[in-house]
């Protein structure tokens, strides 16, 4: 049986949700990573210093007491976001970053931009501060094949903003094409890979009829951006690291109502590995999980270590949502029903 052991990882991309949801899945992130950038985009998006606040208070709550955890939340913009409220929040370390949705890309973004060049004195404001900006890389005209939304995004907004703004830090989120992982690495960007973008193309949206647990935003693309991706994670360069992107939905609203998003929380760290393994490059997933990231963000290395096994770790089909000792819902896991060859074992001081 092999072991293997690494810093203790962080998720620069996570959905907590809310309420019941929040309270069932955070120890899923919050037992063996560091730290996790929080997503904003909750039913009511986190606009203000007071609502981020709010927020961080209710994830602080639902850890458990012991928990070393820390949640690290952004900013939702807006065509009317104030620049004064953000830079507050940014100096008084409320808001870690700001996260640009363009206007209903993805899960409650519909209050998000609906023009870019709105929020070119925020991004001044932004690259003076070094406050770094988190995108959701995605036009949403519905002219555009939704499978080159991201690729039109690169060449249509992303490139003149980081001519006007060069020394603005930013991050493009969960990157799906070969496009993005060359512009990337061209432009001195940081980008997060998730696990489920590098397991699975889009044929997976389709096997057995139409299935909504592999639907995600943005969707999976052909086989040849997968293995892009595989080759950008495991490469070792510093412009790529760990964001799950991991998006929970009940079973009612992922099954019937096709909403987007993957709960990878679970497997996430096992699935990496996986990826890691097959592709022979286990000692570049340090990297990747734990010192990228934090060397990005300039933020100081985990210190505490995790050990993995590798015995045969099969997967739920489904994670119970509990309510007052009571099952109330349930989630599928991304890899549910499979064998991983991989489970963490436990934290190494």
């Amino acid at each position: 049986m092999k072991t293997f052991t690494i810093l203790k990882p962080d998720d620069w991309h996570l959905h907590l949700r809310e309420g019941l949801v929040l309270k069932n899945i955070i120890n899923f992130t919050s037992k063996y990573f560091g730290r996790a950038i929080v997503m904003p985009n909750t039913k009511t998006p986190v606009t203000t210093i007071d609502k981020a606040i709010f927020y961080k208070k209710l994830i602080s709550e639902a850890l458990p007491k012991s928990s070393k955890f820390e949640p690290l939340m952004t900013m939702y913009l807006t065509d009317e976001t104030n620049k004064e409220e953000l830079i507050n929040g940014f100096k008084n370390n409320v808001f870690f970053a700001a996260k640009l949705y363009p206007a209903n890309a993805t899960t409650n973004s519909s209050h998000g931009v609906k023009k870019i060049e709105n929020l070119y004195e925020i991004f001044e404001s932004m690259q003076e501060s070094g406050m770094p900006l988190l995108i959701h890389g995605e036009v949403t005209d519905s002219e555009v094949d939704i499978f080159d939304r991201e690729e039109v995004f690169i060449d249509k907004e992303l490139s003149p903003l980081i001519q006007r703004f060069p020394k603005l830090k930013i991050v493009l989120e969960h990157i799906t094409t070969s496009h993005a992982v060359s512009f990337v690495e061209e432009n001195n960007l940081g980008a997060t890979i998730t696990p489920h973008h590098l397991h699975i193309n889009r044929n997976a949206m389709f096997f057995g009829g139409l299935n909504s647990d592999f639907y995600c935003l943005p969707v999976a693309k052909r086989e040849n951006n997968r293995i892009a991706l595989r080759k950008a994670a495991t490469s070792g360069k510093e412009c790529f690291f760990l964001g799950t992107d991991s998006a929970p939905h009940l079973r009612q609203w992922k099954a019937f109502c096709g909403c987007a998003g993957i709960f990878n929380s679970p497997v996430a760290i096992e699935s990496y590995l996986q990826v890691f393994e097959e592709e022979n490059a286990l000692d570049q997933f340090e990297k990747f999980a734990s010192l990228n990231g934090p060397n990005f963000y300039n933020m100081p290395i985990n210190k505490e270590k995790i050990r993995l096994v590798s015995r045969l770790n099969k997967i739920p089909e489904f994670i119970d949502v509990i309510d007052k000792n009571k099952v109330v819902g349930q989630i599928k896991p991304f890899h549910a029903g499979e064998t991983l060859n991989w489970q963490v074992e436990g934290i190494v001081n």
